[in-house]
């Protein structure tokens, strides 16, 4: 089994400047439930295929009503710092992405610090993001420009996207999902963030929620797909330009060895490759019977054209099962994250193609209704085999429960039932989570929320009893070098070990 190489060294930050900035470690949280689109399909009644065809989804995770996105990503975040053994001083910078709010002011990334305090870390920059489903890239983008900035002191930077997708009665509720993805920034990452990256925003109602006391969403699907795959073409164009600036030549398909795109639902996603087929075939001048005739027709006007629609899948299906296909594993088993989508699709891919993805560039087209956009693009630039093993995605899923689609119903509802309710205890069922997972165990008169963890499978004594019993080859994790702390953060813990002093004298 390959395993990652680090520097034992502290990183050496004073006069240089970060270099390969990108993705050096990520995981993913999705529960431990699911249920089938199939079933799904029977139970509402409609034809058969209309979601595992018509959407291209197979199943949607389905969280416990005691799950909220504080505790998926408490989850999330705790999984990578102890399955990577990523030092908690190591970090000082923390960005959440996320539109799944449970307060108008209170950041996800403050109730994250209880992690890190208890190690006596505070120093640790970043607040949240919020723009439907692009938060996530927002945080990326962030905590990339903190390491490359003046203002680094050397440490890493962990960038969180994810939310809970569900929609209310009605043809929306199949589209829904979970998951929270955790990814660790830093310099000579083996996902390095290339230079050139196209952005593309307007101001459109395509998908809000301006109803403070309910989970569920505005939407206009057609408007929002033709709003997704206008800002496919524009950022194409914009990335491929500024491309053939960087490169000194033109920007093709053959130049892109992976395309990842944000799914809403596979189908989508199909749509999208297809414009990148169109964009390149207008781009190069070359000659398709079926496709010469749009070449003077305004975009505007094919977006909704199923004769252009058919032609472009025709054409893209054997690139697109190369290209884009394994990039799709976990959005067709766990649905919709939002801001987690397009990295659970970079997920995928590792888990699929990790022993030869080195020296390739994968395309990454992230979009948040509202709207924001971005292209953008990593080079892998070293193994990232120790990534697929310990994230070990494909044996989570298959350790999933299917549930019923009455059950997924009813979790529903009691998430909607509860939604605004306070000072009560939430009945999770703790026996039916992963192992290590945080759920919301109480909301008190005062609106605040506390957090418990299911059995934690990462301790040491156990993590020992695990490996001597267990049947699965143990995964050997990256180490990652352990940082000198700064002054801030040595008064900081300081502090914090005279706070906990105060609290034994009182008990």
């Amino acid at each position: 089994m390959s395993v990652a190489r680090f520097s034992t060294q502290a990183p050496s930050w004073m006069g240089t400047r970060a270099e390969n900035v990108g993705i050096k470690a990520m995981d993913i949280y999705f529960p431990s439930q699911y249920v089938s689109q199939h079933d799904l399909e029977r139970h509402y009644g409609v034809s058969e295929g209309k979601y595992t065809i018509g959407l291209g989804q197979e199943a949607m995770a389905v969280c416990d009503p005691a799950e909220d996105i504080n505790s998926a990503c408490l989850t999330a975040v705790s999984n990578l710092m102890e399955k990577y053994n990523i030092p908690w001083s190591a970090i000082g910078r923390l960005e959440v992405g996320t539109e799944s709010l449970v307060d108008k002011s209170k950041a996800v990334k403050t109730t994250l610090m209880d992690l890190f305090a208890q190690h006596g870390n505070t120093d640790i920059e970043g607040i949240d993001s919020k723009n439907a489903c692009y938060g996530g890239t927002a945080a990326v983008f962030n905590s990339a420009a903190w390491i490359e900035s003046s203002a680094w002191d050397g440490r890493y930077a962990i960038a969180v996207a994810g939310d809970i997708a569900v929609y209310e009665e009605g043809p929306a509720r199949p589209t829904g999902g979970a998951g929270v993805i955790a990814m660790l920034i830093g310099p000579d990452a083996p996902l390095a963030m290339e230079r050139v990256r196209a952005t593309h925003m307007e101001n459109v109602w395509d998908f809000y929620k301006p109803t403070m006391d309910s989970e569920y969403p505005r939407v206009d699907g057609h408007l929002s797909n033709e709003c997704y795959l206008r800002s496919v073409d524009v950022c194409y164009n914009s990335y491929a330009d500024k491309f053939q600036q960087w490169q000194d030549k033109a920007f093709t398909l053959e130049d892109q060895d992976y395309a990842i795109f944000h799914a809403p639902y596979n189908k989508l996603v199909q749509k999208s490759f297809g414009r990148f087929f169109l964009q390149d075939f207008l781009r190069k001048g070359d000659s398709i019977e079926s496709l010469d005739k749009y070449r003077g027709i305004p975009l505007a006007e094919t977006y909704n054209d199923r004769h252009l629609q058919k032609a472009l899948s025709s054409y893209t299906k054997p690139i697109y099962n190369e290209k884009v296909q394994p990039s799709e594993l976990i959005t067709k088993q766990c649905g919709n994250s939002y801001c987690g989508s397009l990295y659970a699709g970079l997920l995928s891919l590792i888990a699929n193609k990790a022993d030869t993805l080195q020296d390739k560039r994968i395309m990454m087209f992230s979009y948040g209704s509202g709207l924001a956009a971005s292209l953008f693009s990593l080079k892998v630039r070293d193994d990232v085999t120790f990534i697929r093993d310990t994230a070990n995605v494909k044996e989570r899923l298959e350790a999933r429960t299917c549930i019923s689609p009455e059950a997924f119903e009813r979790s529903l509802q009691t998430r909607e039932d509860q939604y605004t309710k306070y000072d009560f205890k939430p009945e999770a069922q703790v026996d039916s989570m992963f192992k290590g997972t945080y759920y919301l165990n109480q909301i008190d008169g005062l609106e605040r929320r506390y957090y418990s963890r299911s059995m934690h499978t990462m301790s040491a004594p156990l993590a020992a009893s695990l490996a001597s019993t267990s049947t699965v080859a143990p995964v050997r994790r990256a180490v990652f070098p352990r940082v000198a702390a700064t002054a801030g953060a040595a008064r900081a813990s300081s502090m914090l070990r005279g706070f906990a002093r105060v609290r034994s004298l009182l008990k």
